[in-house]
C-alpha cells in the first residue's frame, strides 16, 4: 500500500525512520483529537439540524397566526384586539381526566372535550360576530390549526434549547431523528389552514361525501350534536345515513348519533356500516380502499365507545370501509383519487347491503369525518 504521508515527512528533509516516526505521530495527534472532540463535532452537527428546522418551525407558526387575524380581522368589530384575544387563544389547553381509577374515564374526557369545543364555539362568536355559521365553523379550524403548529414549534425549541443547556448529545441524538415526522406534520397541518380557510372540502370529508350521495333529494332530519340522517331505501332494505350537518368544517358526534338512531329503532337494526379516512403506511396509494369490521372513526374514544356499546347491547354487526391516504391528503383540498374512491364506496355499500342482509332489514350507514365543504 503506498504511504501517502512519506513525502511529508521528506519536505522535512528527514531519512526514512524519520518519515515513519513522523507518520506514527501525526496518526497518534489525529486519533487523539477524534477521540477528544468527535462527539463535541457530532453535537454541532445535530443541533444545526435542529436548528434549522425550529427556524421552519417558527416561520409557519408566525405565519399560520397571521393567516388566522387575517381570516377574522373582516368579521370583527372595531373595538376589539383580535391579535392579543388570537394570541391568548392559540394557548389554550384542555386537561385529560385522570385515568387511575378508568371507571367513568370517557365521560370525564367527552365532559372536557365538549367544554373544549363550547369555548372554542364561544371565542370566534365574540371575536367574529359578523360571520355567519359556515364562516365561524370553518374558522374554528383555521385556529385549530394554528395552535397544532403553534405547540409543535414550542415543544421542539424547548427540546434545542435544553440540550443546549445541558450540551446533551442523546437530547438532539433523539430529536434529530424525529425531525422528518414531526415536520411532515407541521407541514401537513400549514398547508391545511388555507384550505380551511377558503372552506374546501377536505380528504377527510370522506365519509360525509358518500354520505351525501346516498342522502340526495331525502330529508334530513337532526339525530344528535351537529349531526343529521335520512331515511333511503336499497334493494329494498331501510337504510339510515347519517353525517355530520355540513357545509361547515364540523365533525359533529356521530357516536352520538348511531346511539341515538338504534335506540329510536328499539334496536330493530340488523347491521351498520362505517366509512371514514385513515391514514396510509409508505408505499400504499392514496385513495386505496380496504374492507374491515369495527367502528371506523378517529375519535379519542367517546364516540367510538357509545357505538360499540350500543352494538354490543343489541348485538349489531359492524363494518367499516376505509380509504387510505397520507395526513397532508386527509388535511389538504380532496383529491381526485379520493373523489374517485367515494364512488367506488358506495357501489362497494349497496353491494355489502344486498349481500349481508335481507330484504326489510334495517341498516344503519355512518360516514365518519370532517364536512367542510359536503353539504347534506
Amino acid at each position: 500500500m503506498v504511504n501517502l504521508l512519506a513525502p511529508v515527512g521528506q519536505l522535512f528533509g528527514g531519512t526514512d525512520m524519520n518519515s515513519i516516526l513522523f507518520n506514527v505521530v501525526l496518526y497518534i495527534v489525529m486519533f487523539a483529537v477524534i477521540i477528544l472532540f468527535n462527539q463535541r463535532m457530532q453535537l454541532i452537527t445535530y443541533q444545526r439540524n435542529v436548528e434549522r428546522a425550529v427556524q421552519r418551525l417558527q416561520e409557519m407558526s408566525e405565519k399560520s397566526r397571521e393567516e388566522a387575524l387575517n381570516g377574522l380581522k373582516p368579521f370583527a368589530e372595531g373595538k376589539v384586539d383580535t391579535r392579543a384575544s388570537v394570541n391568548d387563544f392559540l394557548e389554550f389547553f384542555a386537561i385529560d381526566p385522570v385515568s387511575l381509577d378508568p371507571f367513568g374515564v370517557l365521560g370525564r374526557l367527552e365532559h372536557i372535550l365538549d367544554n373544549r369545543r363550547e369555548r372554542s364555539k364561544m371565542f370566534v362568536t365574540q371575536i367574529a360576530p359578523k360571520a355567519d355559521r359556515v364562516t365561524r365553523e370553518n374558522m374554528e379550524d383555521v385556529l385549530e390549526a394554528a395552535a397544532a403548529i403553534n405547540i409543535i414549534f414550542k415543544v421542539v425549541r424547548h427540546y434545542l434549547l435544553l440540550g443546549k443547556k445541558t450540551k446533551s448529545l442523546m437530547i438532539f441524538v433523539q430529536l434529530d431523528m424525529q425531525l422528518p415526522m414531526i415536520m411532515q406534520q407541521a407541514e401537513a397541518y400549514y398547508s391545511a389552514q388555507k384550505t380551511f380557510a377558503a372552506g374546501k372540502p377536505i380528504g377527510d370529508g370522506l365519509g360525509p361525501l358518500v354520505a351525501s350521495k346516498l342522502m340526495i333529494g331525502q330529508l334530513k332530519i337532526p339525530i344528535a350534536e351537529e349531526v343529521v340522517y335520512s331515511e333511503v331505501d336499497i334493494a329494498n332494505r331501510k337504510v339510515y345515513v347519517l353525517k355530520a350537518e355540513g357545509p361547515g368544517g364540523v365533525v359533529g358526534k356521530p357516536g352520538e348519533g348511531v346511539k341515538e338512531l338504534v335506540e329510536k329503532l328499539e334496536g330493530k337494526v340488523n347491521r351498520i356500516f362505517m366509512i371514514d379516512a385513515a391514514l396510509k403506511l409508505e408505499g400504499e396509494k392514496i385513495g386505496e380502499v380496504v374492507e374491515g369490521v369495527g367502528a371506523a372513526i378517529g375519535d379519542p374514544g367517546p364516540e367510538k365507545f357509545k357505538i360499540e356499546d350500543v352494538a354490543v347491547k343489541y348485538k349489531i354487526p359492524i363494518d367499516a370501509i376505509i380509504c387510505k391516504m397520507s395526513l397532508e391528503d386527509a388535511l389538504t383540498t380532496i383529491k381526485k383519487e379520493v373523489v374517485e374512491a367515494s364512488d367506488v364506496i358506495v357501489e362497494k355499500i349497496k353491494k355489502a347491503i344486498q349481500e349481508r342482509t335481507k330484504e326489510g332489514d334495517v341498516v344503519v350507514v355512518a360516514g365518519i369525518g370532517n364536512t367542510m365543504g359536503v353539504s347534506q
